[in-house]
């Protein structure tokens, strides 16, 4: 059984780096454009609203993908 003191380490890198995450999508959602962006699925009916921003996923998955990678490979030097 690992030892106590690394898993609470994880944790704690973990919690940090959701908080990070959290906080950059938290100012992406700031931006004006990003909400209108072509792609963008809007379905409206009596008393609710779906939105489903495809290129917006798309472009994040993209960009984190790319970000974690060079994290990665940095991390086995």
């Amino acid at each position: 059984m690992p030892n106590l003191d690394v898993i609470g380490k994880w944790i704690v890198i973990l919690g940090i780096f959701i908080v990070i995450v959290g906080g950059i999508i938290w100012l992406l959602g700031r931006f004006p454009g990003l909400n209108n962006l072509p792609g963008t699925i809007k379905i409206q009916g009596s008393g609710f609203t779906v939105v489903i921003p495809l290129l917006t996923m798309i472009i994040l998955s993209v960009v984190l993908t790319i970000v974690l990678n060079i994290i990665l490979r940095i991390g086995r030097h």
